[in-house]
């Protein structure tokens, strides 16, 4: 038999190819990034100074800093009044201004009515009080009335006219009188009980008011809360006192209780 010549196998090279792909890719990666450790790194402040000026002041983006405002525009903002950016205080609307506006002309009302109570001496029988719901005004009884009665004195009337000439505003108001007494029953053939007696009271004084023509009638109500809204115990003499009163309420414009 021939002896058959045995041939090795050739190795596959292929992967030649790939491998020298990547050692050129390296290569061009290290000149890249040889060269861009080279920049000249006066020539990189220059361009961003450059920018700088083009853009009219700040710290330059290329520095990628926030910008800063300059003196001149707080200085603006200041002389004009207007709030810096950043101010979280919202703008009020014009519902707000509006009412902060009525409530400042409800307070000239107050300032007159005080002015009358120091004239007259009544310091100890009228107060007043700005509160959430408008102008409060409260007489306290004996100024208006004879106890358990809701006939107006006369010197009472003549006091009831010239508050009425301090309610006249630009604008008509809406006005709440509301009488009040304390917890002592009170049983006549007048008045039955402390609802009929504090009613009375309170559309006995709109009346006399409403005598002036430059009030208008529309806006007026009369209420009678009978022992029913206390401001103070009604366990002293003096406490009953108190709750004994009529109040005025001028209201904001347009509101409604």
């Amino acid at each position: 038999m021939k002896r058959k010549k045995k041939h090795e196998d050739h190795v596959d090279e292929s992967w030649l190819i790939p491998y020298a792909d990547i050692l050129t890719l390296l290569l061009a990666l290290f000149i890249v990034l040889f060269a861009a450790s080279e920049v000249n790194s006066q020539k990189f402040q220059e361009i961003s100074q450059s920018f700088n000026k083009e853009l009219q002041g700040g710290t330059g983006i290329l520095e990628n800093q926030a910008p800063v405002e300059t003196p001149d525009a707080t200085s603006k903002l200041a002389d004009l009044g207007e709030d810096e950016p950043g101010d979280d205080e919202s703008p009020k609307t014009a519902e707000e201004i509006s009412l902060e506006q009525d409530f400042k002309e409800l307070g000239e009302v107050r300032e007159k009515i005080e002015a009358y109570i120091k004239e007259k001496g009544l310091s100890n029988r009228l107060e007043t009080e700005l509160t959430g719901k408008g102008l409060l005004l409260t007489i306290k009884e004996g100024v208006l009335y004879p106890s358990g009665s809701a006939e107006i004195t006369e010197t009472a009337e003549k006091m009831a006219a010239e508050i009425a000439e301090l309610l006249i505003t630009d604008l008509p108001r809406n006005i709440y009188i509301e009488g009040h007494t304390d917890n002592v029953p009170v049983q006549t053939d007048d008045y039955p009980s402390n609802w009929e007696l504090s009613s009375e009271r309170a559309i006995n004084f709109m009346k006399i008011l409403l005598e002036n023509d430059k009030l208008d009638p529309r806006t007026f109500s009369a209420t009678g809360y009978g022992e029913y809204r206390p401001i103070t115990s009604n366990d002293t003499a003096e406490g009953r006192a108190e709750n004994r009163r009529v109040e005025v309420l001028i209201s904001p414009y347009g509101e409604e209780i």
